[in-house]
């Protein structure tokens, strides 16, 4: 809220500094005011550095700092952990976070001088080095903060196909979690990966290529977003915001131009997002994997559900389900509530409910609608982006 914080040296009002507080801090990316030409330099170092603790867990990024410091992990200590890390076991927990911090800072790292490779032909050495390292970590902890000057998101870079292309592969490695990076960089072949690794990068690779082919198809002609480009740029297009769309939020089109169909698909694949211990939310992919292969299991006749030639215990397939309707019953509620609140925006339904399922699934793929809303509107996202990153 400090007069610091904004570009033009005056105080903002809460409602807006604990929406934007909120949304970094839960690597959403949904904005109530323009990030790039609102907030200082001062205000940008804020938002960076709770996406970075955001990012990494609260739970993750204490425990660290106590390994740092010498003391001593407690077993409650080791079970929250294992939770946030989406894993099973007990043993070597505090070993994992310490290969994960160095295995993110390494993709901090990697992402950063890959992007200043392109982006120093853009901006001067100084605000290159800067948004390099912005866009780096908002890319890998999938938050869709952007702070390039006069952009709201990525239009202005939608032609700075290779900045976009190694943004992309952040976002795929950020969104799959941890533990599957870990696990994928040690094992190297599929046959060898762990039952969980499995059920979340097929069902990833399923979801960024159909949700790549609906917006392809639903937008090819549309003039406001990809109807007047080239065969290729459709494509290349099609499949950055199919990986973006799902958890990440970056978008190098203007969104809210988009078709139904578009809008719809999109919703149901943030709803979804990332994998269990990700810096994604959503109700995760390995519980949508669950639910497929319950559903696939008992069409085939069979009492228990299976999935790569395992059996699934009963218990996951009853926490999947609770999950799903957990999920979408927050969802529908919070709907109603703002339907109820902001009946004098004029905002469509379907508007309310895309933006609505963005908060709970920390993606910040926005209509445009977040601004529009009232102070009981907003507080309505900042819940759902809470519960969404808790999980």
């Amino acid at each position: 809220m400090l007069p610091v914080a904004s570009a033009d040296g005056t105080f903002t009002s809460a409602a807006d500094a604990f929406f934007t507080s909120t949304s970094a801090v839960t690597v959403t990316g949904l904005t109530v005011v323009n990030t790039s030409d609102y907030w200082s330099s001062f205000g940008h170092g804020v938002i960076f550095t709770l996406m970075l603790i955001g990012g990494l867990g609260f739970m993750s990024f204490a425990t660290f700092l106590l390994i740092i410091i010498g003391q001593r992990i407690t077993l409650p200590e080791r079970m929250m952990i294992r939770d946030t890390l989406g894993g099973d076991r007990l043993g070597g927990v505090v070993s994992i976070l310490k290969r994960i911090v160095l295995v993110v800072v390494a993709i901090y790292a990697a992402g950063f001088l890959l992007i200043f490779w392109q982006m120093s032909d853009l901006f001067p050495t100084g605000t290159a080095l800067w948004q390099s390292a912005f866009l780096s970590v908002s890319s890998f902890n999938n938050a869709g903060f952007v702070i390039i000057p006069d952009s709201s998101s990525l239009e202005y870079m939608s032609r700075q196909f290779q900045i976009l292309t190694f943004m992309g592969v952040l976002i795929a490695l950020g969104g799959i979690g941890w533990v599957v990076i870990v696990d994928v960089y040690r094992k190297r072949r599929f046959s060898r990966l762990t039952l969980d690794t499995k059920m979340i990068v097929v069902p990833s690779l399923f979801l960024w290529l159909t949700g790549a082919l609906v917006f392809f198809l639903a937008e090819y002609t549309n003039q406001s977003t990809i109807g007047t480009l080239p065969l290729h740029e459709k494509v290349y297009y099609g499949f950055f915001e199919s990986i973006s769309g799902r958890t990440a939020g970056f978008s190098t089109i203007a969104f809210n131009g988009v078709t139904d169909l578009t809008k719809l698909f999109f919703t149901f694949l943030m709803f979804i997002g990332g994998g269990a211990g990700s810096v994604a939310g959503g109700i995760k992919v390995g519980t949508f994997a669950v639910i497929v292969a319950s559903v696939v299991s008992s069409l085939k006749g069979r009492l228990q559900a299976e999935a790569f030639g395992r059996e699934l215990p009963q218990v996951q397939v009853h926490r999947a389900l609770t999950v799903v309707v957990l999920g979408g019953g927050i969802i529908f509620i919070i709907s109603l509530v703002l339907t109820l609140t902001e009946t004098n925006t004029e905002i469509a339904f379907l508007d309310l409910l895309f933006e609505s399922v963005s908060a709970f699934g920390t993606t910040g793929l926005s209509l445009g609608v977040a601004p529009l809303l009232t102070v009981w509107g907003k507080m309505m996202l900042i819940i759902l982006m809470v519960l969404g990153r808790l999980g």
